[in-house]
Formats: C-alpha cells, sequence, structure tokens
C-alpha cells in the first residue's frame, strides 16, 4: 500500500525538469496526493477572502506548502493538513502579496514552468500569470497522471468497498419502491441510504431516468421529473456512485415496474452478452480500452441496437 508521503515523493521525482512550481487546488489531483480530501460540492459558491490560492504549492527539493483561508481552516478545515507548512490567509491580508512570498522562496527564474491542475479556478491562473509574467504554464493533472492511472492494492480495495456502499444502498432502496412513489423520494431516498452505509455523499447528481409508453424519457428537466409517479409499465434507470475516501463509483441499474415486456427480456439479455464480452476483451497491457469497447459495443450493433446504445 502507497502512503501519501511515497506518492509525494513518486511526485517530486516526476515533475523534476518537468516544472519549477506546481500548484493544485482543492480538488481531486491534491485528494489523491495527499489524502485533503475535497468537501462536498455547493451549487452555489463560497466566497472566502482569497479564496483563489486554496491549495498546495510543490517545488522540487522543498517541502510542500499550503495555503488557506482563515475563514476555510476555522470553518471547514480538510483532513491531514497537519503534515504540512501551513499558511494562513488573514481577513485582510492580501492574497497577492502572500503567493508573491511563496514565489519568491522559490526561486523562480525569468521564464519558469508553472503547472496547475486542470480545474484550477481561472482566477488563479490570472493571479500567477501577473505575478510570473515570463512563465510557461504547463499541465499539473497531465504530470501526476502517470501515478493516478495505476491503482494500488488499497485503491482497488476502496473502490470495491464503495461499490459494496452503492450496491447496499440500491438494494434498501428497491426494498422500500412501491408503486406512487415519486421519482424525487426515490432520489431521495438513494443519497440517504448511500450515506447510511458510509459514503461521503454521491459521487454525481443522483439520477433516476423514468419512460413508459406514456412517459417520454427526461434528461436535465428534474423539477419535471421529481414529481412523476411509479406506475406501470415502466423502466426505471438508476445512474448513481457513492464516495469513499476520495474515490468514486459509478452505478447504474434498471427496474421494471410491472412486468417487462418480451423486447425489454431482450435488451436485458444482450447487455449482459455485452458486458460478457467486454470483461472477455479485458487483458492487462495487451488491449487498449477503445478494442475493448467495440467488443462488448459490437454484440448491441450485430444485434441492432447500436444506434439505441448510451
Amino acid at each position: 500500500m502507497a502512503s501519501y508521503a511515497d506518492r509525494m515523493t513518486r511526485f517530486m521525482s516526476l515533475i523534476e525538469g518537468q516544472a519549477d512550481l506546481v500548484f493544485f487546488p482543492m480538488g481531486t489531483d491534491l485528494d489523491y496526493l495527499t489524502g485533503i480530501h475535497r468537501d462536498i460540492p455547493n451549487y452555489g459558491r463560497n466566497l472566502h477572502p482569497g479564496m483563489w490560492l486554496e491549495g498546495a504549492w510543490l517545488v522540487p527539493g522543498r517541502a510542500p506548502i499550503l495555503t488557506l483561508p482563515r475563514m476555510t481552516v476555522e470553518f471547514g478545515a480538510p483532513d491531514a493538513i497537519d503534515a504540512y507548512d501551513l499558511r494562513v490567509l488573514g481577513d485582510w491580508d492580501d492574497p497577492v502579496e502572500m503567493v508573491r512570498g511563496i514565489l519568491k522562496e522559490a526561486g523562480l527564474g525569468e521564464a519558469p514552468v508553472i503547472a496547475t491542475s486542470d480545474d484550477a479556478e481561472a482566477e488563479t491562473l490570472f493571479e500567477l500569470q501577473r505575478l510570473a509574467p515570463g512563465a510557461r504554464f504547463v499541465s499539473g493533472t497531465g504530470l501526476l497522471r502517470p501515478l493516478r492511472v495505476i491503482k494500488d492494492d488499497d485503491e482497488i480495495e476502496k473502490l470495491r468497498r464503495a461499490g459494496e456502499i452503492t450496491e447496499a444502498a440500491f438494494e434498501a432502496v428497491v426494498k422500500q419502491m412501491k408503486l406512487g412513489m415519486t421519482e424525487l423520494e426515490v432520489v431521495a431516498e438513494l443519497d440517504y441510504q448511500m450515506k447510511r452505509h458510509g459514503s461521503l455523499g454521491p459521487s454525481f447528481t443522483t439520477a433516476l431516468y423514468n419512460t413508459s409508453p406514456t412517459k417520454k424519457l427526461l434528461f436535465g428537466a428534474k423539477e419535471q421529473s421529481w414529481p412523476r409517479e411509479l406506475t406501470p409499465p415502466e423502466s426505471v434507470l438508476f445512474d448513481f456512485g457513492a464516495v469513499l475516501d476520495g474515490m468514486c463509483y459509478d452505478f447504474g441499474r434498471t427496474v421494471c415496474i410491472g412486468a417487462p415486456s418480451d423486447e425489454q427480456v431482450l435488451v436485458h439479455k444482450l447487455i449482459m452478452d455485452s458486458q460478457r464480452a467486454g470483461i472477455a476483451a479485458l487483458q492487462a497491457g495487451r488491449i487498449t480500452c477503445e478494442a475493448v469497447d467495440k467488443a462488448a459495443r459490437d454484440v448491441l450493433v450485430d444485434a441492432g441496437y447500436g444506434e439505441k446504445f448510451r
């Protein structure tokens, strides 16, 4: 099992000669590298003073620096921050001056290479461009990817556990489903059951797609779909997943309300055959994801359902 310290050591060796400075904001990259977990996303936007500098500053051969606004530290301090050189931005402090000091400590030259996460805030990038006008910016996410794509045993076990949480939540909800329930009630119960079984929350917005001969499939219209009641005959597609220690799960199942039609039974068999074909094609280090996708997709194409596959 690779510790977060091991990951940091390996990453620091990777960036030698690739970047003079790396900035990872609170997000997936920093979560993976340090165990400082990102928070559940808000629909709105927090506006703590200096939020654009929230994150870690990494320089080859130097100890990582973590910068956080005072309000973030006091009201939502993430785990694992004690292991780093923490610099707290006061409410009346100038974030630009704090970052200017960090850049000076880094000893950057006239034309440094600065790497940032692909999902860094535009405001962060604008400020760094002003502070280091001669810098060339590259993807820090790309530099980290060689480590992230190869899962160690601990990560694989966490993914399995996230899957167990997701399936347990699904089973609990299916047992409670009854005619007349609204889609909103099912979605709310799913989110609750995931948390009840150990998830921080949903890994993405929990979706329920309900369709029948009298109900059209609605995408992105939750205010319209949530009040709809479960009435036979219809198919209810679940699309959701749990979160465990930063690892995200994605899960899909379909439940028939009422007896399935002959075509539904056929399509279900095709999907299972497609899945088996994809799994059979898997060969570590010898086949691409594209080729595995084709092996699975060909089953549906040959049966005449290729255009309907999503």
